[in-house]
């Protein structure tokens, strides 16, 4: 049984599974299994470091992590082959999964941009009285129309693949974002980039 949650003047539906998911002992192999959704991936696949992200787009900390860490990361890191990056959804509150199930929409091609956008606009969608109305301001910025807004949430197949993406994080022991598993280790909060360069560079040293 699923509870329901409409935003304010969208008739969105919003559901958050009431069941407990059961943790399990996850290796790497285990976590990188195709999801419902494609995989938002950033390097190369022959990369010795690989980096799994859960966040959730109204969370201060993951704010915080994107704009002023992920941008060095990805730099020093995924850009020069050393760190495969993959981003994934999990929402805590109906805010967030409506905020992701509209970057789903935007297209697979405008996903990192529509969560881009998302993140350096939160304080504009994720505590105001009429976040519909907010939504549907900022994806005008990405050419969506208010009509393909409401549209997008109310898909109730985007939500389920959303929620599942959410639900088999928990089953991997996330409680709370950002969460990073990296090459399989978890490692919870919004790191900063000297925190990830003592993570990675021994494991790079490692593999080389």
């Amino acid at each position: 049984m699923k509870r329901r949650f409409f935003l304010t003047g969208v008739s969105a539906l919003v559901a958050i599974p009431l069941s407990a998911s059961v943790i399990r002992a996850a290796t790497m192999e285990d976590m990188l299994k195709p999801g419902p959704l494609p995989e938002q991936v950033f390097g190369s696949p022959e990369a010795p470091v690989t980096v799994i992200e859960y966040a959730s787009l109204t969370c201060p900390h993951c704010r915080t992590f994107h704009v002023n860490t992920w941008p060095a990361v990805k730099q020093i890191y995924v850009d020069t082959g050393k760190v495969r990056f993959i981003m994934r959804e999990f929402p805590f509150d109906p805010r967030a999964q409506a905020g992701f199930m509209l970057a789903r929409c935007a297209g697979e091609g405008n996903w990192y941009a529509t969560v881009d956008l998302l993140y350096r606009s939160q304080d504009r969608w994720a505590r105001v009285a009429d976040p519909a109305s907010a939504f549907k301001s900022i994806m005008g910025l990405t050419g969506m129309s208010g009509e393909k807004v409401e549209a997008c949430l109310t898909d109730q197949s985007i939500l389920d693949k959303v929620s599942e993406v959410m639900e088999t994080g928990k089953s991997y022991g996330v409680d709370s974002t950002p969460t990073f598993f990296i090459n399989g280790e978890e490692h919870k909060g919004a790191l900063t980039i000297d925190q990830f360069s003592e993570i990675i560079d021994p494991m790079i040293s490692a593999a080389q």
